[in-house]
């Protein structure tokens, strides 16, 4: 039981890493993380009470 923790600990760290060197990395492969933008106006009526 404690062998499979400890793999299961390794893996978790290694995909984090992973996940992380992805994030950094995948812009200079081609990867795009930014959002689409786009301008989006609503008119807003403002009343006095």
């Amino acid at each position: 039981m404690q062998r499979l923790v400890k793999w299961l600990l390794y893996m978790a760290v290694t995909a984090l890493v992973l996940l992380v060197g992805y994030a950094y990395i995948g812009p200079y492969f081609g990867a795009d993380f930014a959002p689409q933008q786009e301008e989006i106006r609503v008119p807003v009526t403002l009343t006095d009470e």
